[in-house]
């Protein structure tokens, strides 16, 4: 049986969530970022308590088709370009539907009446996110983060930052070591 939770983005959202299938003596298969599969059915008081225990460390059991869906769509995304080395080489609404074996309209339309925003503006958001994390790493230029995010040139990169930010990447990356510099001041 699979079950499907919000908000479950890391390994320590993993992690938490195997202590509470522990708890209650539920066994898995596999877990992934929002989702768990389970050998044996779960009861009602099992899912209840589950729902209220995974709420408890901010997380959330879904119950609608839907929300299932939209978090499928989300958890491909961030899988995509936070935790894989490479993007992928087609398109990434290509990607998104061989990925969920659903037509991209479809999940392009749900997920903007669902979330208020595009599928595209999300993709944006969570590049721009992974462009913080490799600045503040200090291990690659703009260029190489430029390359490694598969955009069409620095330039854009930068134009994307500081759209969503309100900073250039250069900007940001000082402010990091001015931090950086005044928290060794202390």
């Amino acid at each position: 049986m699979k079950l499907y939770i919000k908000y479950m983005v890391s390994l320590r959202c993993k992690m938490m969530v195997k202590e509470e299938l522990k708890k209650l003596g539920l066994r898995y298969v596999v877990i992934d970022l929002g989702m768990v599969e389970i050998l044996e059915d779960i009861t009602p008081a099992q899912r209840e308590q589950l729902k209220v225990n995974l709420f408890r460390s901010g997380l959330e059991l879904l119950d609608s088709k839907k929300s299932i869906l939209i978090e499928k769509i989300k958890n491909v995304i961030t899988e995509m370009i936070h935790y894989s080395d490479e993007l992928p080489k087609v398109n990434y609404s290509d990607h998104i539907s061989e990925k969920l074996d659903y037509d991209y309209t479809y999940l392009a339309n749900l997920f903007s009446e669902v979330k208020g925003i595009t599928i595209q503006q999300f993709i944006i958001i969570h590049k721009i996110e992974r462009v913080k994390e490799l600045l503040l790493y200090d291990e690659l230029n703009l260029t190489e983060i430029s390359r490694k995010l598969h955009y069409s040139s620095v330039a854009h990169l930068s134009n994307q930052f500081k759209k969503v930010t309100g900073l250039s990447p250069s900007f940001y990356k000082q402010l990091k070591h001015k931090r950086k510099g005044n928290l060794e001041n202390m």
